[in-house]
């Protein structure tokens, strides 16, 4: 079966005058038309496709790089709104209809927000929704503590940010946790620190345990000396400020991971500031 809002690999199976027809192994084929197909090709070559629903509501395969999939969160800007709902840029000819029943608050032409990618399956066509949060589940939690995990910053809260973990839960990274500015909509790396037992989730930045934790700062401490020839006029009795300016972590973190680079012989520290070994 050909399924909308993903990418297909089909074989070409004929050459028409509007381009070429697609094929899957069930018999279902589809139109790649003209202005997508390759320049040269055979019969029965295979290629990668998005598949979507055209204005006349036909199966249509693209060469597009849309900018969200099926069941799959995004952070997208509104192109018009019309007396059914705003349509967003998707990367697609096709607006992205989001119905002003799936829409948090009524969105306005030019703003950003984030948005789930679904199919009615009613009528078999893509929309999409801004109630994002329903789409979210913590009963049955597919990660671990001390996972690595794709997160996307959902909203502020008093306590830190909201976000989206691995496409399907919600977790939360406490403000002491943050060393960098995030916006929403920001697609990050990070770790399970902890799953209480209402299954919330509490989010890292930083990888989980000592060990990892000190080496990806130092890694930032030494990157950061190889970029500056070797000296940079911090030390570990900088202000916390002018430490978070520099390598975006906290003074806590840089003290730990400059011993660590002291240890190894990587560094040296005096008065001025470190120096690469």
């Amino acid at each position: 079966m050909i399924e909308i809002g993903k990418y297909n690999e089909l074989e070409i199976v004929r050459e028409s005058s509007v381009g070429l027809y697609l094929g899957d192994k069930e018999g279902e084929d589809i139109l790649l038309p003209n202005k997508y197909c390759p320049s040269a090709f055979k019969i029965y070559d295979v290629l990668k496709v998005f598949v979507y629903k055209d204005y006349a509501n036909r199966k249509v395969a693209v060469t597009l790089t849309p900018k969200i999939l099926l069941y799959q969160f995004a952070f997208l800007q509104v192109n018009a709104v019309s007396k059914v709902g705003a349509f967003m840029d998707w990367g697609m000819e096709k607006d992205l209809l989001v119905p002003f029943g799936e829409q948090r608050q009524r969105m306005e032409e030019g703003r950003w927000y984030i948005v789930y990618l679904d199919l009615d399956t009613e009528t078999d066509r893509l929309y999409a929704s801004n109630k994002i949060e329903q789409r979210l589940q913590n009963d049955d939690l597919a990660v671990a503590e001390g996972d690595k995990v794709d997160v996307m910053v959902m909203h502020k809260s008093d306590i830190g940010y909201s976000v989206i973990v691995n496409n399907n839960h919600k977790g939360l990274v406490f403000d002491n946790e943050i060393f960098t500015d995030l916006n929403i909509g920001d697609k990050l790396t990070g770790y399970v620190k902890k799953i209480r037992e209402d299954n919330k989730l509490d989010i890292s930045l930083q990888p989980i345990g000592y060990l990892n934790f000190n080496d990806a700062n130092s890694k930032i401490i030494y990157d950061a000396l190889v970029e500056s020839e070797g000296f940079i006029e911090v030390t570990d009795k900088s202000s916390p400020d002018e430490i978070n300016f520099r390598f975006g972590i906290s003074k806590k973190a840089f003290k730990k991971a400059l011993g660590a680079l002291y240890k190894d012989r990587k560094v040296s520290i005096d008065a001025a500031g470190i120096k690469l070994i």
